[in-house]
């Protein structure tokens, strides 16, 4: 080879279109595992067959380790390992095709080639390639046959994430932007940042071929616990010092902020942010990933699959349990199979990258195989049990007395945990239930087979629980029921009206002290502040049903409510001579309505004007108003613009231009907040055409 460095032609464009790796805007060949590339090469004299190709990764490359192979020009390609086959020579060039195994480590390589003809010549550099998961290709563990699937999983950038609570479910758009600038370095810096790196680099790049190791430790570097990761979980309702989790609307800002700083952590993030960037993070790499959205979602902390609940005699939902029940809890499900387990549970796996319990000592939750959840299957790997748990709890409501320490049972239910569980549709910008992929049908024989299997399999049917209820608690009946009604609109701005309904399910008369209370609270249902209590006492004659209207004005719990625009209202019904009954309502306001308009056509490279519609709804003055805007392929980066304060019932227009530089169906997101609603979010699919 001559002294001279050899000039390389990747042949970009034709290997991204092959590899569907066209959306990466790099000037570096970013190709898939399992698939052919080309690579044209010159400043060689030695006879093609005397070459030699040396592709590695990672500081300190070896053949064991997998991170480094050695190869030279066959006739054809080898499905097992790296090989290179001729594809055309010139009197000065020579082009090849280069062939990875479907299992190599993914990551950047250093390629270069050397003459066995002399020793003594050292390897020339041909340049640095990144090599991604292959969900096109039947030998790669992340293979998906579906390709519509393998195009939302992969390739698509936006986002649609659900919220709210199980009687009102709301979306949001998000932009995962995992093609965009240097997003693909952060996560491959990502992976050079984790504990395991840090404890023995070489195993860990042997170990960067298999997509649920890689899933597992992303989970745990997506939360900033334990190993300075890219964010910071806040649940307090107080996000001083940082970004509220509510304010985001795409990985990207998060990342390169986390980038941008030095690598210290990003605040302030919940669920959904943690869902979200994971999911940035592990299609960039090419494993098919989704976010999805359980509703009453169980957070089981001690393992027992029961969630516990305290309410004292007024009503308060006390805030002293480790267990909890979540409105909603957004988690991701990635594509691969469980050689470890079996072909039966490949598939769909659970990963969850919010830092909720520790699993092996760290932060970091999954993969654990869906039909495993769904089976009962929870001795498998890994952190099947708390997965379980999130849609199957067992829910357990106590009164309890402060001053002794005594705790009552009020009633046990075992069809509420796990509802509604959501994600986008392929394709469309629809929610898709697949409840029915993690369990049996609620309340069905099979269900509670399932249940008492996982429990079996947990050791906890043998084992006495002194903390459980008896079974002569769990089979009191009440004398009454109860519901919260809503008798209005649950917006922000407006008055909350409510009626609470009583009913006497007993042929003679009942008296009822009812103590009733309103709490903001976050959406994981942990109080914040008090807003309202009441109490009345009512008695109700033989199979009575009464009614009682409940209003609070909206200047009453404006200045209490949380970013997530969350009240608990709770009735604690003590009924004289019989058990107490509890009512609640979990109700979730939604904001005002914002509105985008795209004033004409939508051309590549051609200005166009887009207008942002507020109405102020309420009769308060809004101040500190801004407008913040992003879209992928319509605008660089993220425009924020600060909008004039709103009077009582003011309309506001903005407008700002944008030069989009893509064609096809593009999202534009939009986020707009002020000193009395945070984070009205709303976004507008824009075709842009040539």
């Amino acid at each position: 080879i001559a002294a001279t460095q050899p000039s390389t032609n990747w042949h970009l464009k034709e290997n991204a279109r092959d590899h569907h790796t066209s959306k990466f805007s790099s000037k570096e060949l970013i190709v898939r595992r399992g698939q052919a590339f080309i690579v044209t090469f010159n400043g060689t004299e030695q006879p093609e067959q005397n070459l030699t190709f040396i592709a590695e990764t990672g500081p300190k490359p070896s053949k064991l380790a997998k991170t480094q192979a050695t190869f030279g020009i066959s006739s054809t390609v080898s499905k097992e390992s790296w090989s290179a086959v001729l594809q055309s020579t010139s009197s000065n060039s020579v082009s090849i095709s280069i062939y990875s195994p479907p299992n190599a480590v993914i990551g950047r390589y250093k390629l270069s080639v050397q003459s066995t003809s002399s020793d003594s010549s050292s390897p020339a550099s041909l340049g640095t390639f990144v090599l991604l998961f292959n969900p096109w290709s039947s030998g790669d563990d992340v293979f998906m046959p579906n390709k519509a699937e393998c195009e939302e999983y992969v390739l698509e950038e936006f986002g649609i994430i659900f919220a709210g609570n199980k009687n009102h479910i709301n979306s949001f758009g998000w932009n995962f932007g995992q093609f965009q600038g240097d997003i693909l370095n952060i996560c491959l810096s990502m992976l050079d940042r984790s504990l395991n790196y840090r404890q023995d680099p070489a195993t860990d790049l042997s170990h960067r071929n298999d997509p649920k190791y890689l899933g597992r430790v992303l989970s745990a570097m997506v939360n900033a616990n334990d190993d300075q990761g890219v964010l910071l979980g806040n649940w307090s309702g107080n996000y001083a010092g940082g970004k509220s989790p509510s304010s985001w609307t795409g990985s990207g800002e998060i990342l390169q902020n986390w980038k941008k700083s030095g690598f210290k952590p990003v605040r302030y993030g919940q669920c959904w942010v943690f869902a979200a960037v994971l999911t940035t993070v592990l299609r960039c790499l090419g494993i098919p990933t989704r976010t999805i959205t359980n509703f009453s979602s169980a957070h089981d902390a001690d393992g027992n699959l029961r969630v516990d609940e305290f309410y004292d005699a007024y009503g308060n939902h006390l805030d002293r349990a480790a267990d909890s029940v979540w409105n909603f809890h957004v988690w991701n499900e990635s594509w691969f199979s469980r050689s470890d387990l079996g072909p039966s549970y490949s598939g769909w796996q659970v990963l969850d990258a919010t830092p909720q319990e520790e699993s092996g000592g760290i932060y970091q939750c999954g993969p654990a195989s869906r039909n495993a959840i769904k089976e009962g299957d929870v001795d498998l790997d890994y952190d099947c049990p708390f997965v379980f748990a999130e849609v199957n709890a067992d829910c357990m409501y106590w009164n309890y007395d402060p001053a002794t320490g005594k705790k009552t049972l009020i009633f046990s239910k075992s069809t509420i945990i796990g509802q509604f569980i959501s994600t986008k549709a392929v394709g469309r910008d629809d929610r898709v239930d697949v409840t029915n992929d993690y369990k049996y049908e609620e309340g069905s024989t099979k269900e509670r087979d399932i249940f008492k299997k996982a429990r079996k399999k947990l050791g906890l049917e043998d084992k006495f629980d002194p903390t459980a209820p008896t079974p002569q608690e769990i089979d009191q009946k009440p004398d009454i029921s109860g519901k919260f009604k809503v008798a209005g609109p649950l917006e922000v701005g407006k008055d909350l009206n409510l009626i609470l309904v009583l009913a006497n399910l007993q042929s003679d008369a009942k008296t009822v002290h009812v103590n009733m209370t309103a709490w903001s609270t976050v959406y994981t249902r942990r109080p914040i502040h008090e807003i309202w209590k009441d109490s009345i006492s009512v008695i109700l004659s033989p199979k009575e049903e009464k009614q009682f209207p409940i209003k609070i004005p909206y200047p009453e719990y404006h200045q209490q409510l949380t970013t997530d625009n969350t009240i608990q209202v709770t009735a604690l019904c003590h009924v004289e001579g019989g058990i107490q009954v509890l009512v609640q309502r979990d109700i979730t306001l939604d904001n005002p309505a914002i509105d985008i308009q795209v004033l004409g056509e939508a051309k590549v490279n051609k200005e166009v004007d887009v207008e942002v519609i507020f109405t102020n709804p309420i009769d308060m003055e809004l101040m500190d108003c801004v407008l913040q805007v992003e879209g992928n392929d319509l605008l660089r980066g993220i425009l924020e613009i600060d909008v004039p304060p709103l009077k009582a019932s003011e309309k506001s227009s903005t407008k700002f231009k944008l030069i989009p530089f893509e064609t096809g169906p593009k999202h534009l997101l939009v986020n707009f907040s002020c000193d009395k609603f945070a984070a009205i979010k709303t976004f507008k699919m824009v075709n842009v055409i040539d």
